[in-house]
């Protein structure tokens, strides 16, 4: 399965809706967008992961990578995992409830809800 990666603005955010499979070989597609949005002066950014399938260490990798560069940058990183993907185990939520580092990320459910700038970042455990 192919990896694509969506852009869309909402207001100061940037989101990236990410479908497909985020491993070894697709994560540097991420990477790249997520990059490139920095570099283009956007610091704010969502990753809308509510489409991914799967993901492994190389995935969980990126993301981290992801929180560091915007944090130097005095940028947000606002991830979306639905509720419903939790309470159905969605593999995403287990990789990083497994690897311990879903609770590093500010999480939300959809869309409206990570774009609203009126929101405390909410770090889930």
């Amino acid at each position: 399965m192919t990896l694509t990666v969506d852009e869309a603005e909402h207001g100061s955010w940037t989101v990236l809706s990410i479908q497909g499979e985020l491993d070894l070989v697709s994560s540097p597609v991420v990477r790249r967008r997520v990059h490139e949005a920095v570099a283009d002066g956007r610091h704010d950014v969502v990753l809308d992961l509510s489409e991914v399938l799967f993901c492994d260490s190389s995935g969980v990798g990126v993301l981290i990578a992801s929180r560091r560069l915007l944090h130097s940058c005095r940028g947000r990183l606002r991830l979306i995992l639905p509720a419903r993907g939790a309470v159905e185990g969605s593999h995403v939520n287990r990789v990083m409830s497994a690897l311990g580092v879903r609770r590093l990320f500010a999480v939300y459910p959809d869309v409206p809800a990570a774009t609203r700038d009126d929101n405390d970042e909410q770090l889930s455990a």
